[in-house]
C-alpha cells in the first residue's frame, strides 16, 4: 500500500470523527484522543495489508523459483496481486453463491454488479470533479450495499417478486453509470473497459487491500451466521416461527453478495461477474450429496476455474474473465456428466432441498431474533 493511500483513510476517518461527534463543554481531548484512535486504527490496517502482501510476494517468488512459470516472475507482481484476488474470489463467490442458487437468487448478481459499475462510475466522476482521490472499488462496495438493501426494501415493501425488484435496480444502476460516464468529465470515459471486462494488469495494491479486507469480511460473516443463513434458505416460516429475524438475514446476505461483487469486477468484469457466483455452485451440485459438500466442492471447482483461467489469459493475451467463465463452463459440462454417471450406476441421488437441509444442524430458536 502507497503512503499517500494510508494518508486518505487517516484524514478520511479523522473527518468522519470529526463530524460524528458534538463537542460538548470539555469533552474536546475526549474527541481528540478518539479520532487520534481511528488514524491509528487505519495505519494498523494498511500496515497489515503491507505485510500479507509482502508475504504473498515471497511466496509467489518461491513458486517461480520451483515452477519456473513466467507468469510468477518476480518482475510481474501484478499477476501475483492477480493471482491472490483469483484465489480470494474462488473462495468467497461460491460460499455465498451455494446460498443463492439453493434461494433461486441466480440473478442478484447480475444486477448487483450493473449498480456496482454505477458505483465505480460515481468514484471516477468525483475523482475527476473535485479530485477526492478515492479508488473507485470503494465506492463501487459503498453503491452495491445501498442497491443490495433497495432489493430487498422494494420486495418487502411492494410485494412485488424478487426479480422485479431485481430489475428495477439492475436498470437504474446501469443507466447511472451510463449518464456519468457519457458526461466525460475529465476524461473519464478513458479506462472504463478494465471495469467492464476485468483486467490482470489494473490490479493494484490498493485495490488487492480492499479485496483482502472484504475477504475476511464476507468469511467471517459466514462462519458465525452460517446455520442462521442455512435455515433461511431453506425455510424462512420455519426459522420465523423459531424466533429468527428472517428479513435481518435476508439483507446479510445480499449486502455480502455486494461485496464479493465488487470483490471478483477486479478481474471478472462487470459484465461476467455474476457468473463465478452460480456456474461453480451449479456445477457441483451435480455431483454433492449434500449442502455443506456441494459448499466445498463449489469452492475447489471455482479454485480451478480461476487459476486455469487467468494462466490461459495470461500465456494467450486475451481477457481473463471470458477465459475464466468458459473454463468454469468447461467444469460444470464435465460435472453434469460425472453426475449422471454416477446416477446410472446407482451410486448416486440427487438430493433434493429437504435432504440437503438435513446435514446441517439447524439454529438455536430464538438465535438471532429480534
Amino acid at each position: 500500500m502507497s503512503d499517500p493511500l494510508t494518508a486518505a483513510l487517516a484524514a478520511w476517518l479523522l473527518a468522519a470523527a470529526d463530524q460524528s461527534l458534538p463537542l460538548a463543554a470539555g469533552s474536546q481531548p475526549a474527541a481528540l484522543a478518539l479520532q487520534g484512535g481511528l488514524a491509528g486504527v487505519g495505519e494498523a490496517l494498511f500496515a497489515a495489508l503491507r505485510w500479507v502482501l509482502a508475504q504473498w510476494y515471497w511466496l509467489m517468488d518461491w513458486a517461480y523459483y520451483l515452477s519456473g512459470l513466467e507468469m510468477l516472475n518476480p518482475r510481474y507482481r501484478y499477476m501475483h496481486r492477480a493471482v491472490l484476488v483469483g484465489l480470494c474470489v474462488g473462495v468467497m463467490a461460491p460460499l455465498i453463491g451455494t446460498f443463492l442458487v439453493h434461494r433461486q437468487l441466480a440473478l442478484i448478481g447480475d444486477a448487483l454488479a450493473h449498480t456496482a459499475f454505477a458505483g465505480v462510475a460515481v468514484g471516477l466522476f468525483l475523482n475527476a470533479v473535485i479530485d477526492l482521490g478515492v479508488s473507485p472499488y470503494l465506492t463501487a462496495v459503498v453503491v452495491a450495499m445501498i442497491a443490495a438493501l433497495f432489493i430487498e426494501l422494494i420486495s418487502e415493501t411492494t410485494d412485488a417478486y424478487n426479480d422485479v425488484s431485481m430489475a428495477i435496480v439492475l436498470s437504474t444502476g446501469f443507466a447511472l453509470g451510463t449518464t456519468l460516464i457519457s458526461l466525460n468529465a475529465g476524461g473519464l470515459a478513458v479506462g472504463v473497459n478494465q471495469f467492464l471486462f476485468g483486467s490482470l494488469s489494473t490490479v493494484s495494491p490498493q485495490s488487492a487491500g480492499i479485496l483482502l479486507v472484504l475477504f475476511v469480511v464476507i468469511v467471517g460473516t459466514v462462519a458465525v451466521t452460517r446455520n442462521q443463513l442455512l435455515y433461511v434458505t431453506f425455510d424462512e416460516t420455519a426459522a420465523a416461527v423459531s424466533g429468527i429475524s428472517v428479513n435481518w438475514y435476508n439483507r446479510v446476505m445480499v449486502m455480502l453478495t455486494a461485496m464479493v461483487v465488487v470483490g471478483a469486477m477486479q478481474i471478472m468484469g462487470v459484465i461476467l461477474v455474476a457468473a463465478m457466483l452460480v456456474v461453480p455452485v451449479a456445477g457441483a451440485t451435480q455431483v454433492s450429496r449434500s449442502f455443506t459438500e456441494s459448499l466445498v466442492v463449489s469452492v475447489v471447482l471455482a479454485e480451478l476455474a480461476v487459476l486455469l483461467g487467468i494462466g490461459v489469459a495470461y500465456y494467450g493475451g486475451v481477457t481473463a474473465g471470458g477465459v475464466i467463465v468458459l473454463v468454469a463452463v468447461g467444469i460444470y459440462v464435465c460435472a453434469v456428466a460425472v453426475g449422471k454417471v454416477q446416477s446410472a450406476r446407482g451410486g448416486r441421488e440427487v438430493p433434493e432441498m429437504e435432504s440437503i437441509e438435513t446435514d446441517d444442524a439447524a439454529p438455536d430458536a430464538g438465535a438471532g431474533g429480534d
